[in-house]
C-alpha cells in the first residue's frame, strides 16, 4: 500500500445522507480512502479529528470580492482567507467591478487577478447585459462559470437589460447550457418608488425596504421563468428574500424549468425589527423583510424549493455603510465569514441536520454548477476540499477580528454555536488551528475547466433574433439576386 500525505483520523464524516465515523486519507490533493482506521494507507502526516466533523468545504457560490476596482472594499486575499476562515472552499465571484466582466479581455485579467492571490478555488461570472449579448460565445471560451443577469440596480449600477435583450440574453446562453444567475427585482418599480420616496424626504432605513416590496421580487422570477421556459435557459435565482416569491419558484419547478434557487442568512435571521438597531448596516439588496418571511424561507430549504445557502458576500468600507441618508449608504455587508457558524447554530438548535446543511451548502451547489463529484463530497475521487468544525465551540461574533477588509457587519456581537477548524482546499492546509496559512496565497485556481453540465437543451431555436435575423438577410440576399 503506497503512502499518503495526509491521514485524518478519528473524525465524523457528513455526507448529505448519514454521518459516519470514519478516517480520511489525502494523497495529491484527492482523497483516496475514506473508512475504518485499519484501512487507511500509511501518511506521511496525521490529523487527530477525534471531537471534530469533517464536512466538504462550502461552495459559495455568490460573493463580490470587489477585485478589480475596488480594493479599498474587498480584494481577492482578504475575500479568500476570509472564506477559508468560514469553511468555504469555493466561491463564484461577481461581475460588478471596473471593468465589468463583460468581455474575454476583462474575464482574462480577472482571472490573472484571483489566480495569484486567492487561497482558496473560484469561478467567474461573465456580465449578460444589453451590450454584452455578442460577448458570450468568447466569455463561455475564456471559461466563465456561469453568467450574471441584473434585472435590478445594485451596487455598481449595472445596467438592468429591457424584457427584449433579456428575452435575446437567454437564446444566447441557452445554446452553451451555462446557468444564468439572476437579481430578480423589477427595476422600474423599484426606481420609481425611490425617486418619489427621495422627493418626499424619506431617508430612513425603512425606506429602503418601502422602495422594494416583495411585488419586485415577484413578478421577476415569473418573468424569468417564462423566458427560461421558452428559450430553454437554465437560471438560478440569487438572494431569495420573501415568502410570496417561492410560488412562481415552485410553479416553474413543476413545470420543468431548469431554475434553482438560493437563500442567504441575512433573510432567514434578520427582519424588520433589526432596522433600528443597525441603521444603514442593514442595507442590502434585496432587502432584509419581515419576520413572517423566515419560516416559509427555512420551509423552502427543507422541501427542496430553495436549493442552497449562499452569502452575496458584499463589502464596503464602514464609513460607506454608516451614513445617516439610506439613499448614499452602500448596499450589502461581508458573509462569507460568518454563514457557517450561523447554520451551525441551527443545527445545534435542532432546526436541521448536519447533513442538511452539507446538502445545502456544498453537494447542491457542486451538482447544479457541474463540479459533482470532483467537489461537494468527501468520497475517494474527490478532490480533498474539506472543513473541520468544532460543532459544540461556542464564541461571539466580532466585526474587528474578521479576515474580511470590511469591518462591519449585522452580526457583530452575535453568538454562536459552531467553528471551522481547519479548511483544506486540493489537501493543502490554508486555513489551520483558526490561523491563516499564508504561504497558499496564489493557491487557489478557477473551477471552469473542471465544470460538466449536461448538454444545452435549447427551445424555440427557430424564432430566437440570431434566427429571425439571419432568415431576413438570406431572404432579402434571394430577393437581390432574383
Amino acid at each position: 500500500m503506497s503512502t499518503a500525505d495526509l491521514v485524518i483520523r478519528g473524525g465524523k464524516v457528513v455526507s448529505p445522507d448519514c454521518v459516519i465515523d470514519a478516517s480520511v486519507a489525502i494523497d495529491d490533493g484527492h482523497i483516496v480512502a475514506v473508512g475504518s482506521e485499519t484501512t487507511m494507507p500509511p501518511a506521511r502526516e496525521t490529523l487527530d479529528a477525534r471531537g471534530l466533523h469533517v464536512l466538504p468545504g462550502a461552495i459559495d457560490v455568490h460573493v463580490h470580492f470587489r477585485d478589480p476596482g475596488y480594493p479599498h472594499k474587498e480584494d481577492w486575499q482578504t475575500g479568500s482567507a476570509a472564506a477559508a476562515f468560514g469553511g468555504v472552499t469555493t466561491v463564484f465571484d461577481m461581475p460588478n467591478t471596473i471593468p465589468p466582466t463583460g468581455t474575454a479581455a476583462a474575464l482574462a485579467d480577472k482571472h490573472r487577478l484571483a489566480g495569484a492571490n486567492a487561497h482558496i478555488d473560484f469561478g467567474l461570472y461573465g456580465l449578460l447585459g444589453e451590450d454584452t449579448i455578442e460577448h458570450v460565445p468568447s466569455l463561455v471560451e475564456g471559461g466563465v462559470i456561469g453568467f450574471k443577469l441584473y434585472m435590478g440596480n445594485t451596487f455598481g449600477k449595472i445596467p438592468s437589460p429591457s424584457t427584449g435583450a433579456m428575452l435575446e440574453a437567454f437564446e444566447a446562453v441557452a445554446r452553451t447550457g451555462k446557468r444564468v444567475s439572476l437579481h430578480a427585482e423589477t427595476n422600474s418599480i423599484m426606481e420609481r418608488r425611490e425617486t418619489r420616496m427621495r422627493n418626499a424626504g424619506r431617508l430612513d432605513p425603512l425606506a429602503h425596504l418601502a422602495a422594494r416590496p416583495a411585488v419586485v421580487a415577484i413578478e421577476a422570477v415569473s418573468r424569468a421563468a417564462i423566458l427560461a421556459e421558452w428559450t430553454g435557459a437554465r437560471i438560478h435565482i440569487l438572494h431569495i428574500s420573501s415568502a410570496e416569491e417561492l410560488r412562481p419558484l415552485r410553479e416553474a419547478k413543476a413545470r420543468g424549468v431548469d431554475i434553482t434557487g438560493e437563500t442567504c442568512p441575512q433573510y432567514l435571521f434578520l427582519s424588520t425589527a433589526d432596522y433600528a438597531r443597525l441603521g444603514g448596516i442593514i442595507r442590502v439588496n434585496p432587502p432584509v423583510r419581515e419576520a413572517r418571511n423566515q419560516a416559509p424561507l427555512w420551509g423552502a430549504l427543507a422541501d427542496g424549493t430553495i436549493d442552497m445557502i449562499a452569502t452575496d458576500h458584499a463589502p464596503h468600507a464602514p464609513a460607506e455603510k454608516t451614513r445617516n441618508d439610506i439613499w448614499t449608504v452602500d448596499c450589502g455587508f461581508p458573509g462569507v465569514e460568518t454563514q457557517m457558524p450561523l447554520m451551525l447554530t441551527e443545527v445545534s438548535a435542532g432546526r436541521m441536520s448536519i447533513s442538511d446543511y452539507v446538502r445545502w451548502s456544498a453537494a447542491n451547489p457542486a451538482k447544479i454548477w457541474g463540479l459533482y463529484p470532483r467537489k461537494g463530497v468527501v468520497q475517494a475521487g474527490s478532490q480533498a476540499d474539506l472543513t473541520l468544525v468544532d460543532l459544540g465551540r461556542e464564541w461571539v461574533i466580532d466585526d474587528a477580528l474578521l479576515q474580511s477588509r470590511s469591518k462591519v457587519t449585522p452580526w457583530n456581537g452575535r453568538s454562536v454555536r459552531g467553528l471551522p477548524i481547519h479548511t483544506m482546499v486540493r489537501g493543502r492546509f490554508v486555513m489551520r488551528e483558526r490561523a491563516l496559512v499564508t504561504e497558499t496565497r496564489g493557491w487557489g485556481r478557477s473551477v471552469h475547466p473542471m465544470q460538466r453540465l449536461p448538454d444545452a437543451a435549447p427551445r424555440n431555436v427557430n424564432q430566437t433574433m440570431d434566427a429571425i435575423v439571419r432568415s431576413g438577410a438570406a431572404s432579402a440576399q434571394s430577393e437581390k439576386a432574383a
